[in-house]
């Protein structure tokens, strides 16, 4: 695996979509509503991420039986200390339709429009090597189709902050977000604004911005106000600068190489500010659960802004993508909505059905191995 394959697996992968592959196999017939209760498929599929190196999963579901909440494995190597379904823990890329629920809110409040360029409240910011941001909208940065550069898929980047060497002796770095958005100008567009599906964490460190243009307020400020407060999110946050997750969490582990083999090291302190409004978040199962089920029934946004939402591009996947959240093609028939995330030693997964009414959300607190997808396909489409 390159350095720039291995950015891309560490940092916020490819969105939900990267778990569409593995959910496009055959699977038994289930209920559209789900698995009636039986949660026995799920645990197993997180027993057998476990099995594949995975340390520890964490999780928990909500349906029309109740909460289920499931844990496997261990939350530290060296005590054999195991997980907690009440785990915090680094939600990598989940940030990113926390991101887009502010612009689209702010969108509703008539403060900004999706099709405003990303110039008109960010002048001269995106330029540089054919960047031009008075051809890029809003809208284009929340469905990805902007075509700006990924700042993660930087090969200095990478051996910076992804490889072993690199992350010690940087983990505590703060990166402001003109510096990441900086690192995306000196590399050529992906392709034409709109002219194709390109993942890139540069379009939600730009959407960030936008927010703190618009408002006054940083980013975090306003997730805080908008969306963690009036949900009673008590274990969501966005650290900044903070290196350390809150309690209860549990430790999170990377191979920190190009390779899934080698040394195992503890990578749960670090700056998520190199992430910054595309992935710093942190949050638990019981929170993500609750966040997405009310985006889907229409507590966070007005029909018009979560129709905008809902309105999918194609991708390089077998899913399709909104602005900041994905739809997800089930074996059995139903889909999903919802996003997935990765950063440092954390792989976590939230998805809810098209009514909110089922939801799941779980974290691996390892970044090299486990099957995302076994878990979704098992808790809804059955064993």
């Amino acid at each position: 695996m390159s350095v720039r394959a291995s950015v891309q697996a560490a940092l916020v992968g490819a969105a939900a979509v990267t778990i569409a592959a593995t959910l496009a196999g055959p699977a038994a017939a289930a209920p559209a509503g789900g698995t009636g209760g039986d949660h026995s498929g799920t645990q197993a599929a997180m027993d057998a991420a476990v099995k594949d190196g995975v340390p520890g999963v964490a999780g928990q579901a909500k349906d029309a039986h109740g909460t289920w909440k499931a844990t496997s494995g261990v939350g530290n190597i060296k005590t054999g200390k195991p997980r907690s379904p009440e785990d915090r823990y680094r939600v990598g890329s989940i940030t990113k339709t926390f991101t887009s629920t502010v612009l689209l809110q702010l969108e509703a409040e008539g403060k900004l429009s999706l099709d405003d360029t990303v110039d008109k409240w960010l002048p001269g910011v995106v330029r540089g090597h054919g960047h031009d941001g008075r051809k890029i909208t809003v809208r284009q940065l929340l469905n990805h189709t902007s075509g700006i550069y990924n700042y993660t898929a930087d090969e200095t980047f990478g051996r910076t902050y992804f490889l072993k060497d690199g992350f010690f002796k940087h983990r505590y770095d703060t990166k402001a977000p003109e510096q990441l958005v900086g690192i995306a100008m000196s590399h050529k567009p992906v392709f034409a604004p709109g002219a194709s599906w390109s993942y890139s964490n540069t379009n939600y460190v730009l959407a960030g911005m936008v927010i703190k243009s618009v408002t006054g307020h940083s980013y975090a400020t306003e997730i805080r106000h908008r969306i963690i407060e009036p949900l009673h999110l008590r274990a969501t946050s966005v650290p900044g600068t903070r290196v350390t997750v809150p309690a209860p969490s549990s430790r999170a582990y990377s191979k920190l190489a190009e390779t899934t083999t080698g040394p195992t090291y503890d990578v749960t302190k670090l700056n998520p500010s190199l992430a910054s409004s595309a992935g710093e978040m942190i949050s638990d199962s019981a929170d993500l659960n609750r966040f997405y089920s009310a985006l889907l029934r229409g507590k966070l946004l007005p029909p018009k802004q979560l129709k905008e939402m809902k309105t999918t591009v194609k991708t390089d996947g077998t899913a399709r993508y909104g602005l900041g959240i994905a739809d997800i093609s089930l074996p059995c028939g139903p889909h999903l909505w919802g996003h997935d995330g990765g950063i440092h030693g954390s792989s976590s997964l939230a998805v809810t059905t098209p009514d909110g009414r089922h939801s799941l959300a779980f974290n691996f607190n390892g970044d090299w191995s486990g099957d995302a997808g076994a878990v979704v396909t098992a808790e809804f489409c059955g064993k």
